[in-house]
């Protein structure tokens, strides 16, 4: 059964959903998403990447700065939409328009509620060191991602993946449980389970003080802050190359043996002490610099065993 569907979505991560949901056929009457925002050296103004999917389908898009007025409202219910489907559109919607659809307003989120409600599931979810993430759809309400789910599916954490493939795994597998979710809503089949009580954790934006590493942590700890931070916005190591400190981005990291004073470079290669165990520079960054190895970077900066980052 095909749908009246409104799309409110915003990054990258939601461009495979949109694609899906034309794919299969349903009518997506209008596309909601941030407004365009400044970027790049020249500062100009830069539609979202779900605006730019919207117009190649020739979608009608709206970038309200709130869904908050009456006016608003109005606007949304003239599309007379049967579902509203919501992938990180980065907007909060009041119950007047969570009101509007006649089956709902669906939201695709990449996590296993309850575990990562909020803003920064993905990283958060390789960060601590989860073993597996997934996928929920879930049928919105008022609060922070505490609505029934109806679907869900899992993708294993691998020891080494990064934010950035978990984001892309997560994001193709999310469009196919949402076209999958949405033909179970038109025959009347989807059905909904309250999130359990226990097991409820936040996910937090990022903050700049997180990405700063910290040689006194533990291995494992240090690789999964790496890895859940790249490649945005990436962890960062404070060196002095003889010049003041300078940011040098760790893109990659691997486990490593070893001991010695956190900090403290165990071979010319890149593999750097940690409070327990070690981890091996795989990818770095100077500033305006290209990627490199960790063994590139040491012999640029002439520093090696037993050098201290």
């Amino acid at each position: 059964m095909s749908l009246r569907v409104i799309f409110m979505g915003t990054p990258d991560f939601a461009v495979p959903v949109l694609t899906e949901i034309v794919g299969q056929g349903h009518e997506v009457v209008s596309c909601y998403t941030r407004a365009p925002a400044q970027a790049g050296r020249g500062l100009d103004l830069r539609p979202s990447p779900v605006h730019k999917a919207a117009e190649r389908f020739g979608i009608p898009v709206f970038t309200p700065a709130t869904l908050k007025t009456p006016e608003q409202a109005e606007i949304i219910a003239s599309h007379q939409a049967d579902v509203a489907v919501v992938v990180a559109y980065g907007m909060i919607l009041p119950q007047a328009i969570l009101d509007l659809p006649e089956l709902g307003c669906l939201n695709l989120h990449a996590s296993l509620l309850p575990r990562w409600r909020g803003a920064a599931p993905i990283q958060r979810a390789i960060m601590a060191g989860d073993a597996e993430s997934g996928v929920c759809v879930m049928k919105m309400e008022a609060g922070l991602d505490t609505g029934p789910v109806g679907m869900v599916e899992t993708l294993a954490i691998g020891p080494d993946m990064t934010a950035g493939e978990l984001h892309d795994g997560l994001s193709l597998l999310g469009a196919d449980l949402m076209v999958r979710a949405l033909a179970a809503l038109g025959r009347g089949a989807l059905h909904f389970t309250p999130q359990p009580e226990e097991g409820v954790t936040y996910a937090a934006k990022i903050s700049n003080a997180e990405a700063k590493l910290s040689w006194s942590l533990p291995a494992q700890q240090v690789h999964d802050r790496v890895r859940g931070l790249s490649p945005f916005p990436g962890a960062f190591a404070e060196i002095d190359l003889g010049k003041g400190p300078e940011r040098l981005k760790i893109l990659r990291t691997a486990r490593a043996g070893g001991a010695a004073e956190p900090g403290t470079l165990l071979d010319d290669e890149g593999t750097v002490a940690c409070a327990v165990g070690a981890v091996k520079l795989l990818q770095v960054q100077r500033a305006g610099k290209a990627p490199m190895s960790g063994a590139e970077f040491l012999r640029g900066a002439r520093l090696g065993a037993g050098d201290r980052l």
